[in-house]
């Protein structure tokens, strides 16, 4: 295991190498590889493990009754998944994590995250603090969609999700994680109707883009 890696990561930050590697064996944790496509965790499962994901990326797939399916939230290297559902005891998911490309995944049981063995290591209590941030952050990150999704057309949308970007990544010039399927997903609309309004916008200078890097001007 990469310990230079995890310590770099949010969840193992001010935590050093060899308490990292210590840690490890606290909380039992176990590597997995999947390819792109994969089902990591299965909607309607109950998990005690959360992922950190080494390579790669995954994003959370929610089924739909008639065959469909949308797009709810989508995790990068260095990031954790299920920590909310691994939580709550019996708690089913919602949705499929599913790897968006090929991905490596480090498990660790959230049981013995939270469980401080009876040395009490300063760093288990990091790990614990790390983990709380984290799921803060991802609260309010789940409220921003959640003002990317409001707005009644798709270009207030499109306009709120590429606005939110530029200013987290400082530039006018950016990629987003998505291509256009996944983008129509995450905005809760039809693909067609996002590619003809991005069209307009681009015809009238709102927006210049190529895939999934766009400037604004």
């Amino acid at each position: 295991m990469d310990t230079k890696f995890l310590v770099g990561t949010r969840l193992f930050r001010g935590i050093r190498e060899e308490e990292a590697a210590h840690l490890l064996e606290c909380l039992d944790a176990q590597e997995a590889s999947f390819a792109k496509g994969d089902v990591i965790f299965h909607a309607g499962t109950s998990i005690s493990r959360i992922g950190l994901i080494l390579s790669g990326s995954v994003n959370m797939v929610v089924p739909l009754y008639w065959g469909s399916s949308r797009i709810f939230g989508h995790m990068e290297t260095g990031e954790i998944f299920g920590e909310n559902y691994a939580a709550v005891p019996g708690k089913e998911l919602v949705g499929d994590v599913v790897a968006a490309e090929d991905t490596r995944v480090l498990f660790l049981d959230l049981r013995k995250v939270y469980t401080v063995c009876r040395h009490g290591c300063p760093f288990h209590h990091r790990l614990i603090e790390n983990l709380l941030l984290i799921s803060a952050q991802k609260n309010l990150q789940l409220s921003e969609r959640m003002l990317h999704t409001s707005p009644r057309t798709i270009r207030d949308r499109v306009l709120s999700y590429l606005s939110a970007e530029a200013r987290a990544q400082g530039s006018g010039h950016f990629t987003i994680p998505f291509d256009r399927q996944q983008l129509a997903d995450y905005l809760g609309v039809e693909r067609s109707a996002l590619s003809a309004e991005l069209g307009k916008m681009k015809k009238e200078g709102l927006v210049s883009f190529r895939k999934n890097e766009f400037t604004l001007p």
